[in-house]
């Protein structure tokens, strides 16, 4: 009797561009459901495995080192069956012929494309932009060179008073570096934070040894072949050793642009991470989804499970937008926002003011139900006003007790 023996199904061809927390992280979804499915080839523009992106200013401050924040080492990919080629960049897409072509030549054919180039930082474009010691801070060689910078100590200016600046700020700072942070707007945070709250920060920083210039508009970055200065448009100008730019970033879409996928501000996708190509997906800081981009993690992965099980042919699960909490990474610092913190017609406010005490809570309320949060000097009940946002709690019979936490209103009840 003739044994019949089947034949090994070719696996399918998935190409990643890009070796960020958001492709890797989708790539891990992906494995869960599907391990056999595909043959996953990575590039990535650094020369490294994937790391915490977010972990890097606690890796400027000297909280952490390389190894602390490494998500995926190389020994991952190979264990994984996952071809990576770091340090080599996409630089084509040819969608006719399905081939991406990276810097040094290699061309790989894909069945499923997925793109996760993430953003590239703003650096505003004054005269002397391009000028030596002039960075963004969103990789491990931005934080090298601040590193660097920061052993010969001197001036260093950070220009954008938002979280990532304050961040950057702080590490420096901790470095021995002077610090001063440059800021448009008139209080710090301003899309995170009411002012009463952006104030408190503002004089508790102080007292760590930051200085503040706030509605200052850059006009000038001084010097021949390396930064000296940065002059401002009243005429005035402050030393620098180092300037970090740090107001705000761009979604990196020029390949996906130059490929003919359709593009506003970001990558447009739909609710399954889907571009207009059915072949390719994206994910992360690159994508625009209802008209909204990202830049905090958590919604980041909640599109990686959403784009994981649609690659895995596990296709039931819809990417919901929510809203998502800001923490502030500054030793010392405890400030919690999350939702509408400003409110608006029909809204009202509840708020707690301990200035001894250095605590401030604000709650904004709309109807019966918290639309917003701001916490500074006390944020542990921050994930249970979150929680009660994200669920539309009726906090009517709480709502006096409400500013004073989880624990009392819990007792009450």
């Amino acid at each position: 009797m003739t044994q019949l023996t089947t034949a090994p199904v070719a696996r399918q061809s998935l190409v990643v561009i890009g070796n960020g927390m958001a492709g890797m992280r989708t790539v891990e979804e992906m494995l869960k459901l599907a391990p056999q499915l595909y043959d996953i080839t990575v590039f990535g523009a650094e020369p490294h495995g994937n790391y915490n992106r977010i972990l890097l200013s606690p890796l400027l401050a000297g909280e952490k080192n390389i190894d602390d924040i490494m998500l995926h080492t190389r020994e991952w990919y190979a264990a994984n069956g996952i071809t990576l080629h770091a340090g080599d960049p996409v630089v084509h897409i040819d969608r006719r012929k399905r081939m991406v072509r990276s810097a040094s030549g290699r061309e790989v054919w894909y069945d499923r494309l997925l793109l996760a180039t993430g953003s590239k930082p703003f650096i505003v474009p004054v005269p002397g932009h391009t000028l030596a010691g002039v960075i963004g801070f969103r990789d491990i060689q931005d934080v090298d060179t601040m590193l660097a910078a920061a052993r010969s100590g001197g001036h260093a200016v950070v220009i954008g008073g938002g979280l990532l600046g304050l961040e950057a700020a702080n590490g420096l700072l901790r470095r021995g570096m002077q610090v001063t942070v440059v800021h448009v707007m008139d209080s710090l945070m301003n899309q995170q934070l009411d002012k009463p709250a952006a104030l408190l920060l503002k004089n508790a920083l102080e007292l760590k040894g930051l200085r503040f210039l706030l509605e200052a508009h850059t006009s000038e970055i001084a010097g021949d072949a390396r930064v000296t200065a940065v002059r401002f448009k009243d005429g005035s100008e402050i030393p620098a050793d180092l300037v970090v730019m740090a107001a705000g970033v761009r979604p990196n879409i020029e390949l996906a642009r130059a490929a003919g996928l359709h593009c506003e501000r970001a990558i447009v996708v739909d609710d399954t991470l889907q571009t207009y190509d059915p072949r390719i997906y994206a994910v992360g800081e690159c994508v625009q989804h209802r008209s909204a981009t990202f830049g905090l993690v958590a919604p980041i992965w909640d599109q990686a499970r959403v784009c994981g099980a649609h690659l895995a042919r596990n296709g039931h699960r819809r990417y919901v937008q929510q809203a998502t909490p800001t923490k502030l990474k500054v030793t010392g610092v405890d400030l919690y926002s999350v939702g509408d913190f400003i409110g608006g017609e029909g809204s009202e406010d509840l708020v707690l003011r301990d200035p001894r005490r250095g605590i401030y809570k604000r709650l904004v309320l709309a109807g019966n139900r918290i639309a917003g949060a701001v916490l500074y000097g006390d944020v542990q009940d921050g994930p249970w006003y979150f929680g009660l946002i994200q669920n539309r709690t009726d906090i009517s019979s709480m709502r006096s007790r409400l500013l004073f936490g989880e624990a009392l209103c819990a007792q009450a009840a």
